[in-house]
């Protein structure tokens, strides 16, 4: 008997990266909205910097698509009805977390302060169910790595 997905499992199918239709399906459509528009920001903020990644995390974290140069910048994490975004704040980011605090939302800011500190720097795992959590990703983001300037 198969019993539907739970909100916020992973895709788990081992035979290949998802494609696009198949995060679309398994996210939903709200949900992909925003996933697509995360992803049109990356390509237009950094342009050329990042070629995004499909990683398989085990039966338990399923797939994500990583975002990384020499060093992580973000991944995704298509979640049956849901998306969410991991970003890793080592030190120096960190500080620049802190120095721009009353600039951050509320939401974002008291994430951060949950957020373990573990030797390689905060791991932030951000939902996105709404524009307002898009927009504290890409603040993040921009945080992380500053964007290039335009040509």
């Amino acid at each position: 008997m198969n019993h539907s997905p739970e909100i916020g499992s992973r895709i788990a199918d081992t035979s290949a990266p998802p494609d696009e239709t198949a995060v679309r399906d398994w996210i939903g459509p709200d949900a992909f909205t925003r996933w697509a528009a995360l992803r049109e920001w990356i390509e237009g903020a950094y342009p050329g910097v990042f070629t995004p990644d499909w990683v398989y995390g085990g039966k338990k974290h399923g797939w994500s698509l990583r975002y990384k140069k020499s060093r992580a910048f973000c991944t995704l994490l298509p979640e049956y009805r849901a998306f969410s975004a991991v970003v890793v704040l080592g030190g120096a980011e960190r500080e620049k977390v802190e120095a721009r605090r009353d600039r951050l939302s509320p939401r974002l800011m008291a994430l951060y302060d949950e957020a373990e500190t573990y030797r390689d720097g905060k791991w932030l795992k951000i939902g996105i169910s709404s524009v307002e959590e898009l927009k504290d990703v890409t603040e993040l983001l921009t945080l992380k790595r500053p964007r290039k300037a335009a040509a």
